[in-house]
């Protein structure tokens, strides 16, 4: 009917005029038609013949004068493996052209093979619905006197999926089943309520891909979505539920002949073939249900295992979210522990850098302390010989007999007079140059016999610094005096 209905949509019916019989689709054609006719002659009805097919022929070729791509479905990709058709029948001696010509009308075909010796072909059209039209236009059409017999060709690459969640859809299916090769057409199969049945079936384009699909779903547990469900996959059963078995096509055997005696009818109770009737009804009652028993234990397996499951799930969930939560607990144990060593190198890179402060300020007081006395020690000699020079000055003024050396800044008096008391000595402060009080040194050594000199008494110059006298000081008075 779908192809009744798309030849009237593109105008591709054969008209046939009102006043003809119908032609016959096996010897038929419209030489024999008019053959029935009464006509005034034969040369008229041979010139009526030969226009009525010519205008048939323009009608079709008219009648194919449309776009191809509006026989596509949206969605629907082109030459797939179920726009192939199967073609027997054939004469012998065909060639591929005369092949391709025979469907021509219906664009232009992408697979074309022919196997003359057994007198079969396939060819592939662009779209399904161009394939049915083909088929409905030309099975059953006499080509060299041989009846073509058209059908569609079986899909060598398609898989039954079962075992489906009631979630998953065309395009999910399709998608999951990609990853093994290019997937012509994915079908979840439904009810009369558009409820899934969980079951489905995969078309892909080549064979390999879907024997590797086979063997991969068929040694690991393929999942569709969350639940651990695997998905079923095995080879799809071909079923002809379009064309079926025609009579013609029949074999007419002995066995044949002999079912064929007796025409349908119902058995009367009491004979035969009620009895055995019967019997064979009842063996079809016990083996439903036994199939009944057996699919009832195995939906309730089934309901169990998804209540394990769920449980299982469960308790797998709550694991993981232990797992991380120590995983959290170990990580912040882990960041607090880098925060800590972080924290005691900045504290040990502070510690480090006071240190050094603290060792530089005290390399600055050492150095500045060691220039002070330095210094001290320059301004020290500096004074030493400045009073040096002085005392060898004085010592050169004095009178040549009694050296009295008590009192650097006075002359000693004339005459032979007794030493006098020895003056206190004086200590000298390094650090303030100033003068403290002293013990008393006693009475100085002689010098010479000539009179008694007294050098308790240090000589102090006019800058305040304390000047203790030196062996050369000594020497030279000593000298100078024997001169």
């Amino acid at each position: 009917m779908s192809a009744n209905r798309n030849l009237k949509q593109v105008k591709i019916a054969t008209s046939t005029p009102a006043w003809a019989p119908p032609m016959s689709r096996v010897g038929g054609g419209p030489m024999k038609a008019l053959r029935g006719l009464e006509q005034p002659s034969e040369n008229e009805a041979l010139a009526a013949a030969r226009v009525m097919v010519k205008k048939e022929e323009e009608e079709n070729n008219r009648g194919f004068t449309v776009d191809i791509k509006s026989f596509l479905k949206p969605g629907e990709k082109s030459y797939t493996q179920r726009c192939r058709l199967f073609v027997g029948n054939l004469p012998t001696d065909i060639t591929e052209e005369d092949f391709k010509r025979l469907f021509e009308r219906y664009g232009e075909p992408s697979e074309v093979f022919i196997n003359r010796d057994r007198g079969f072909g396939f060819i592939r059209l662009e779209s399904r619905t161009l394939a049915e039209i083909a088929k409905a236009e030309l099975d059953g059409t006499i080509l060299k006197s041989r009846p073509l017999r058209i059908r569609f060709a079986t899909h060598g690459a398609a898989l039954t999926v079962k075992n489906l969640s009631p979630v998953v859809s065309n395009e999910l299916l399709e998608q999951a089943f990609s990853q093994f090769g290019p997937v012509e057409r994915a079908v979840v199969v439904v009810d009369d309520r558009g409820r899934a049945t969980g079951k489905g079936f995969v078309e892909f384009a080549a064979k390999p891909p879907a024997r590797k699909a086979l063997e991969r779903c068929g040694d690991g547990a393929f999942l569709l979505t969350t639940t651990p469900r695997p998905v079923l996959v095995e080879p799809m059963e071909q079923f002809d539920n379009e064309d079926g078995l025609p009579e013609k096509l029949m074999q007419k055997t002995q066995q044949y002949h002999k079912e064929r005696e007796q025409p349908p009818r119902f058995a009367q109770p009491g004979t035969f073939e009620f009895e055995y009737a019967s019997r064979w009804k009842a063996l079809d009652e016990m083996e439903k249900q036994q199939r009944e028993q057996v699919d009832r234990n195995i939906r309730e397996a089934k309901e169990k295992l998804e209540a394990e499951m769920e449980a299982a799930r469960h308790e797998h969930q709550l694991m993981l979210m232990r797992q991380d939560l120590m995983r959290r607990q170990e990580e912040l144990r882990r960041l607090e522990e880098l925060r800590n060593q972080e924290l005691q190198k900045r504290k040990q890179i502070q510690l480090r850098h006071e240190e050094e402060h603290r060792r530089r300020e005290e390399e600055m007081m050492r150095q500045r302390e060691q220039e002070e006395l330095r210094r001290q020690q320059e301004g020290f000699k500096a004074n030493f010989m400045d009073t040096r020079e002085q005392e060898m000055r004085m010592g050169d003024m004095g009178p040549r007999g009694a050296l009295n050396m008590g009192d650097a800044f006075s002359p000693a008096p004339a005459g032979n007079q007794g030493p006098p008391p020895p003056p206190p000595m004086m200590s000298m402060n390094m650090n303030n140059r100033g003068t403290m009080p002293g013990p008393a040194m006693g009475p100085g050594p002689s010098l010479g016999p000539e009179g008694a000199t007294n050098i308790g008494t240090p000589m102090m110059p006019d800058n305040g610094t304390v000047v203790m006298y030196h062996k050369h000081l000594f020497f030279s008075l000593k000298h100078s005096k024997s001169i």
